[in-house]
C-alpha cells in the first residue's frame, strides 16, 4: 500500500513518501527512506517493487554524480528527468524497472520543478503528482485544495490532509511518512510523519533461562 506524493509550491517543491518497506503480508520495517537526495537541489521520490526501487534510484544518483564530476557543472531538473526517463525507456524493451518516481528539483534560473515519471517511461512536467494505492486519495485531496503559489506553510497543512485521508480510508494504511523539500537553500529532510515508533514495536526478549534451571 505504498505511497508517494509531491507538490510545487512558492519557491520550493515537496515530496512526501511512506515508510514501510513491505513483502506480501508482511511489514518488515516502518522507518524505510523512499526521498532520496540526488544532489544538493534534487530529490527522487520512488514506489515500486523494492529491489527495483533501490538499484534504480541509487544508478541514477550515481549517473547524476558521475555527469556533474565529468563536466564540472550538474545537470538541470529537466535534464535530470529526461536521462531517468531514458533509461526507463530503454530497460523497458530488454528487463522493466517496477518502479514509479517523482522528481522534485529547484534551478538558480527557472525555480522550483516537479516531474512525474511512471514505469512505461511516461514523462510529464506537473504541478502536483502522486503514485501509489494512496493516490485515490492524495490527488484528490489536493485537486481540492491545492493551488499555484502555496507558502511552505499552507503546503505542509495540506500535506498532512493528504495524509490523514490515506490513513482513515485506505483499508491497509502505512503508518508512517517523511517529508523532504528541496528550493533556493538546498533539498533536505523537513520532517516525519510517525504513528509507530520502530524502536517500541519489539521489545528487549528476555534471556532463556539456563539449561536444568526450574522457574516458577
Amino acid at each position: 500500500m505504498e505511497c508517494v506524493f509531491g507538490l510545487v509550491g512558492d519557491g520550493f517543491a515537496l515530496v512526501v513518501a511512506d515508510t514501510s518497506a513491505v513483502n506480501s503480508i508482511l511489514v518488515h520495517k516502518t522507518d524505510e527512506d523512499k526521498v532520496m537526495l540526488l544532489d544538493s537541489h534534487k530529490l527522487l521520490g520512488a514506489s515500486g517493487e523494492a529491489g527495483d526501487r533501490v538499484q534504480f534510484t541509487e544508478y541514477i544518483q550515481k549517473n547524476v554524480h558521475l555527469y556533474q564530476f565529468r563536466n564540472g557543472i550538474p545537470l538541470t531538473t529537466s535534464a535530470t528527468a529526461n536521462f531517468t526517463r531514458g533509461q526507463l525507456a530503454t530497460a523497458l524493451r530488454k528487463s522493466p524497472y517496477s518502479v514509479n518516481v517523482l522528481l522534485a528539483g529547484y534551478d538558480k534560473d527557472i525555480g522550483p520543478s516537479l516531474y512525474y515519471i511512471d514505469y512505461l517511461a511516461t514523462l510529464h512536467k506537473v504541478e502536483k503528482g502522486a503514485f501509489g494505492y494512496g493516490s485515490f486519495f492524495s490527488l484528490s485531496t489536493m485537486d481540492r485544495h491545492y493551488h499555484s503559489g502555496m507558502s511552505l506553510e499552507a503546503a505542509i497543512t495540506l500535506v498532512d490532509q493528504c495524509i490523514k485521508e490515506i490513513r482513515s480510508r485506505l483499508v491497509i494504511a502505512p503508518p508512517n511518512f517523511i517529508i523532504k523539500i528541496v528550493d533556493k537553500d538546498g533539498a533536505r529532510e523537513y520532517a516525519w510523519r510517525e504513528t509507530i515508533n520502530e524502536a517500541e514495536v519489539a521489545p528487549p526478549v528476555e534471556a532463556f533461562p539456563e539449561a536444568g534451571t526450574i522457574t516458577a
